[in-house]
């Protein structure tokens, strides 16, 4: 128990020291770049055999595919309805704060439009026509698809086949257990690094710019993170929420200063089982599928996003529009993390549904990178807070 903690108050002194070095100590900074950069490589490389690892575990663990499909209905209608929340109080904080800023800014940030997305290319994007091509690429829900596939065939085996399966990947398991501990003992360092680049690569000054629309975004995700979230658990979980943040905030703080849920998953796992009370099951599952679909962070902001980018051009978006805006952020967030540049397309999905131009993404590109650590800090509670409400389920 030592350990963490002593590792928890390094890694916040980090966090403020990295903000520090990045304001007074730029150069050397960007330069120190690279120790982040090595830390986000080492967690990294623990995520395809470890989310192979433990979600075969965890479903050949439920006994059945009858339990699966249970526990997947739950997780998705669970993920569902925290999306929809997240947006729903997205769109009243942008409503009540209404930020904006000059027009002339979107023509100085124009980027280039993305490849369009369509229903159909996105679901064939879920499905791997070669596995080991999602395995190099690192195509998280590919991967997912095949590990259940798989899983659910390995159920069907004769008991000393399934027996010598489920041994061997509960051993891969423990290993990368091991190794994720001896990385998260570099986590002062890593994040000192990233923090410190982030700041001195940004500047404090953009987030002045743009102090309206920051201010919208980090309000909407502090009353999801410590209002919404919270009251679900405490009901559909019936546990104390602060408590179970004091045993699982680790996980947080490094989806903070990576700002990716997936290289946070190793350390998401490891404290949700060990300190957090949550079954091998339910944390084998629910992470990694949450780590992949369930983006109340994302979905948040990028509603908050497209009403700024309205008003800076001068255009109401009146009830209707909004609605739209709330159904294609939710629906949209569910499927988003199979996509390259999942944001992006996110975004642009959500501009043309009401018909906002597609350039208009320049607007806030300047402190996209600074809002992602929030809002990936609040991606990775809402998938800790769901392991352990729907543990209980289970």
């Amino acid at each position: 128990m030592k350990k963490y903690v002593t590792t928890e108050t390094l890694t916040v002194a980090a966090i403020v020291l990295g903000v520090l070095a990045g304001v007074w100590l730029p150069e050397a900074m960007l330069s120190l770049k690279w120790l982040g950069d090595l830390f986000l490589m080492l967690l990294k490389m623990l995520i395809i055999p470890l989310v192979f690892a433990s979600v075969f575990i965890a479903i050949v663990s439920l006994g059945s595919g009858e339990a699966l499909k249970n526990l997947g209905l739950k997780a998705f209608g669970y993920y569902f309805l925290t999306t929809a929340l997240a947006v729903t109080v997205g769109l009243a904080v942008v409503n009540l704060i209404e930020p904006a800023t000059s027009h002339t800014l979107a023509a100085d940030h124009a980027l280039e439009p993305p490849p369009e997305q369509t229903f159909a290319s996105l679901l064939l994007s879920f499905v791997p026509s070669n596995l080991f091509a999602a395995l190099t690429q690192g195509k998280i829900v590919q991967i997912l698809v095949f590990v259940i596939f798989f899983a659910v065939a390995t159920l069907h085996l004769e008991t000393a086949k399934r027996e010598t399966l489920q041994l061997f990947f509960e051993s891969v398991n423990d290993a990368m257990g091991v190794i994720a501990g001896w990385i998260i003992r570099l986590t002062p360092l890593g994040v000192f690094s990233l923090i410190g680049y982030v700041v001195a690569k940004e500047g404090l000054e953009t987030l002045w710019d743009l102090k309206s629309y920051v201010l919208a975004v980090l309000l909407a995700l502090l009353l999801h993170a410590l209002v919404v979230l919270p009251a679900l658990a405490a009901f559909l979980g019936r546990f104390n929420p602060f408590d179970y943040f004091t045993k699982v905030r680790e996980a947080v703080l490094i989806a903070f200063s990576t700002a990716s849920s997936s290289a946070t998953l190793p350390v998401s796992i490891e404290v949700a089982g060990e300190k957090g009370g949550v079954r091998r099951e339910s944390a084998g599952f629910i992470l990694p599928l949450g780590a992949t679909v369930n983006m109340d962070g994302t979905a948040l902001y990028e509603a908050i996003a497209v009403m700024f980018i309205a008003n800076s051009y001068g255009v109401d978006l009146g009830f209707g529009q909004q609605i739209v805006i709330f159904l294609t952020a939710t629906f949209a967030s569910v499927g988003a993390a199979g996509i390259p540049g999942a944001g992006l397309v996110m975004m642009t999905m959500i501009l043309s549904a009401v018909g906002l131009p597609l350039e208009a993404i320049g607007l806030i590109a300047a402190v996209d990178r600074v809002l992602d650590m929030f809002r990936t800090a609040i991606n990775v509670w809402g998938d800790l807070l769901a392991a352990k409400v729907l543990n209980r389920y289970i």
